[in-house]
C-alpha cells in the first residue's frame, strides 16, 4: 500500500556508489557497510521510488576538501589505507603522464602513495589518532577510500542544495558523527557531516543539525560548540556508561555558541509516542526561534527497536515520523545515515525514509526479487514488529522537565542570528575558485 502526501513535488537528489558497501571493518565488527547496499537494493526494487529521484554517483572527496576540518597530519596518516585498486590506478595514471597534466588532487595522492611504499614498515596503530588501537576503530583495506567516498557524497549533497539542483539530498553512507578533528571515534574516521555543513555555511547564514541516532552526536557538536551559525540538536540515549558519555542536558555551548548546542538525553526503552511528542515540541520551538536556512539530519537507525547496540524501542514509522516532521517545514534538507547495527532493519528504515523524502508512505512487503530477501525473514515485511513488554524508563515528568529546560535555554538566544555580508563562491569545487581568480586577473 502506498500513500502520497500533499508535498510530493520537492526535487530529491540521491547519492550512491556500489563500492561503498563492499568495505569491511572486520567479521566480528558491528559496523557493516553492507547495510548501505541493502538499503539501495530495497529502494531500487520499490521501483517507483528510484524513478522519482535524481541519482548521482558518489565521488571521492579530495584531500583539500577533507582538510577544511581535519588535521593535515591525521589525513596523511589515514592516507596509507587507500584501497589497492585506488593505489594501482593512481600509480599507473601518474607514471604514464607528465606532471603538468595530472590533476592536483591525484598528484597529492600519488606522492603519499610513494611515501608510504618507501616506508619499510607501515604503522597501523597510532595512539594519538586512535586509529587501529582499539576494536572500535580498526584499520582495514581501503579505509581511507571508504572515508573519501562517504565524505564526497555529503559534500556534494550540500552542493546540490546550494546550486538549486535539489530541495532534499540523501546520502545513506554518511552521518559518521563521532569523528573528531584529528581522532577516530565510535567507528567514525572522517566527519562527513561537519564537512557538509561547512560547505553550506559558504552561502547560508544558519544551519540546523538534527541527530536522531541513539548515540550523542558529539563530533558535530564539538566542531560547532563555539558558534551561533550552526545549532546542533541531538536526541540520544544517556547514562549507565552508554557511549560516548556526552550530551548531558546542561551541555549548551560556549561563548558566542552558548545555548546553540541543544541536547535531549533519554533513558533506555523510549517508545514512539513520547519520543515523537517530545521531538515535535522541541524542534518546533527551535525552528521558530532559530529559523535556519537549511536542515542537516542524521538518521542513525540504532534508535530502532531490536538494534544490537541501541536501547530505544522505536518503530520504523516512529523514526520516520521525525524525518517527515522536519520535512514539513519546507526548507532545504539533507538526510544522512549514521548508526544502525541490525542491518536488515537499517535498510528497511532508510528505504522507508527515502519514500518520505519523495512524499510516499510505503507499507508493502519486501519485494521478492530483492537479492537480500532472506535477510528479512520470517515475515518479509518492511515494518518489523517492535519488542513487546519493554519498560520505558523515561517518566513523563522527566521528559516534561527536559522540554521546559530546553525552552528556557532557547529563550536566551538571539532570534535568527545574522552575519556580515560575504561573497558567494563562484564554485563549490576546490580548483574552480582558483581558476576563476586567474581569469579575473587576466581580464584586468
Amino acid at each position: 500500500m502506498i500513500q502520497t502526501d500533499s508535498d510530493s513535488s520537492r526535487r530529491v537528489a540521491y547519492f550512491y556508489n556500489r563500492f561503498i558497501g563492499k568495505f569491511q571493518y572486520g567479521k566480528e565488527h558491528p559496523m557493516k557497510p553492507k547495510r548501505i547496499i541493502m538499503a539501495h537494493n530495497l529502494i531500487v526494487n520499490y521501483g517507483y521510488l528510484f524513478r522519482q529521484m535524481d541519482v548521482y554517483l558518489i565521488r571521492e572527496a579530495q584531500l583539500q576538501e577533507i582538510g577544511k576540518f581535519h588535521d593535515p597530519d591525521y589525513i596523511i596518516y589515514l592516507s596509507q589505507f587507500m584501497s589497492q585498486n585506488k593505489i594501482n590506478f593512481v600509480k599507473e595514471y601518474c607514471s604514464a603522464n607528465n606532471e603538468s597534466v595530472i590533476p592536483e588532487n591525484l598528484l597529492e595522492e600519488f606522492k603519499l602513495i610513494i611515501k608510504w611504499s618507501q616506508q619499510q614498515k607501515v604503522k597501523t596503530e597510532n595512539s594519538e589518532f586512535k586509529v587501529g588501537d582499539s576494536p572500535d576503530n580498526p584499520t582495514f583495506s581501503g579505509l581511507f577510500s571508504y572515508c573519501q567516498l562517504s565524505s564526497g557524497a555529503s559534500i556534494d549533497c550540500a552542493h546540490s542544495i546550494l546550486t538549486g539542483q535539489a530541495d532534499i539530498a540523501i546520502n545513506w553512507s554518511g552521518g559518521l558523527h563521532h569523528a573528531k578533528k584529528k581522532e577516530a571515534s565510535g567507528f567514525c574516521y572522517i566527519n562527513d557531516i561537519v564537512l557538509c555543513i561547512l560547505e553550506l555555511l559558504r552561502v547560508y547564514v544558519r544551519v540546523l543539525y538534527v541527530d536522531i541516532d541513539c548515540h550523542h552526536g558529539d563530533g558535530v557538536e564539538e566542531a560547532f560548540y563555539l558558534t551561533n551559525r550552526v545549532m546542533t540538536l541531538s536526541f540520544h540515549q544517556y547514562g549507565d556508561d552508554f557511549y560516548p558519555g556526552t550530551g548531558q542536558l546542561n551541555s549548551v555551548g560556549v561563548g558566542v555558541g552558548r545555548y546553540y548546542s541543544v541536547n535531549v538525553p533519554m533513558k533506555p526503552g523510549m517508545s514512539d509516542q513520547p519520543y515523537i511528542e517530545m521531538f515535535k515540541k522541541i524542534t518546533s520551538r527551535v525552528m521558530q526561534v532559530y529559523r535556519p536556512d537549511c536542515i542537516v539530519m542524521q538518521c542513525g537507525a540504532d534508535s530502532l527497536s531490536l538494534d544490537k547496540l541501541g536501547g530505544f524501542n522505536l518503530s520504523i514509522k516512529g523514526h520516520g515520523a521525525c524525518v517527515e516532521y522536519m520535512k514539513s517545514f519546507g526548507i532545504p534538507m539533507i538526510l544522512l545515515g549514521g548508526g544502525g547495527y541490525t542491518i536488515q532493519n537499517v535498510s528497511r528504515c532508510w528505504a522507508y525514509e527515502t519514500g518520505i523524502a519523495l512524499g510516499q508512505q510505503i507499507d508493502q512487503a519486501i519485494p521478492s526479487n530483492d537479492i537480500y530477501y532472506d535477510y528479512y525473514s520470517p515475515d518479509y515485511l518492511l515494518h518489523f514488529p517492535i519488542k513487546q513488554n519493554v519498560e520505558n524508563r523515561n517518566k513523563s515528568e522527566d521528559l516534561n522537565k527536559i522540554v521546559s529546560t530546553v525552552y528556557e535555554y532557547l529563550s536566551h538566544i538571539e532570534n535568527a542570528p545574522g552575519i556580515h555580508f560575504h561573497d558567494v563562491p563562484f564554485s563549490f569545487y576546490p580548483d574552480m575558485d582558483d581558476e576563476n581568480e586567474d581569469e579575473n586577473k587576466e581580464c584586468t
